[in-house]
């Protein structure tokens, strides 16, 4: 959708250079993506917690949130997932002038998708982490029976079973959650981040 001809971009006395100088850090959009129950949520909420403690200004959007308000009128059909994730992209851009690092969990399944993201944000600064974790172990994780509810077709369109689920072709890095611990992955991506947002 294009921008209406009445709408002009404000012309802001602050610029987002001005902002990463005072906050001493580069901000960077850091994606999980991958099925549910891989760990994507687990794996934000504790790098943003490393990174809070280590005096990052950081905040995390995560999809169960972004669904129960601003996206809360979108169903789960390919339309709405993409326009879901158009959403959550521009609010995560808005966050990212402010020099705030912005840490995401989404299931994400489509690449154009994600495609559109890093093209909104910057591919620069567009850190997509594949968590990557086997369905069954997926299955074998889910408290809320989302997986069986879908099996007998309670639930619609859900990745991994009728709805396809597209793993990046080249993520800034790879999660494999059934074989390492929360602490050494955590270790894994802050060697790959800091060097990134350090000004």
């Amino acid at each position: 959708m294009s921008v209406p001809l009445h709408i002009h971009p404000p012309d802001y006395q602050i610029q987002p250079n001005d902002r990463f100088s005072q906050l001493q850090q580069y901000p960077v959009l850091v994606w999980f993506t991958g099925l549910s129950g891989a760990g994507k949520s687990t794996l934000a909420n504790a790098v943003e917690t490393a990174l809070f403690q280590k005096g990052f200004k950081t905040f995390v959007l995560d999809g169960d949130s972004l669904r129960s308000g601003l996206c809360r009128d979108l169903s789960f059909s390919q339309v709405d997932r993409f326009e879901n994730m158009r959403r959550v992209g521009e609010v995560a851009k808005l966050l990212l002038q402010t020099g705030t690092i912005v840490v995401c969990a989404f299931l994400s399944p489509f690449r154009a998708d994600r495609e559109i993201i890093a093209e909104l944000v910057g591919k620069d600064r567009f850190l997509e982490i594949f968590v990557d974790c086997p369905l069954e172990v997926c299955e074998q994780r889910d408290v809320k029976g989302l997986y069986q509810k879908a099996r007998l077709g309670e639930i619609r369109d859900f990745t991994g079973i009728d709805s396809p689920y597209e793993p990046p072709l080249q993520p800034f890095a790879i999660v494999k959650t059934a074989e390492l611990t929360l602490k050494d992955s955590i270790e894994g991506l802050l060697v790959k981040i800091l060097p990134k947002i350090k000004y």
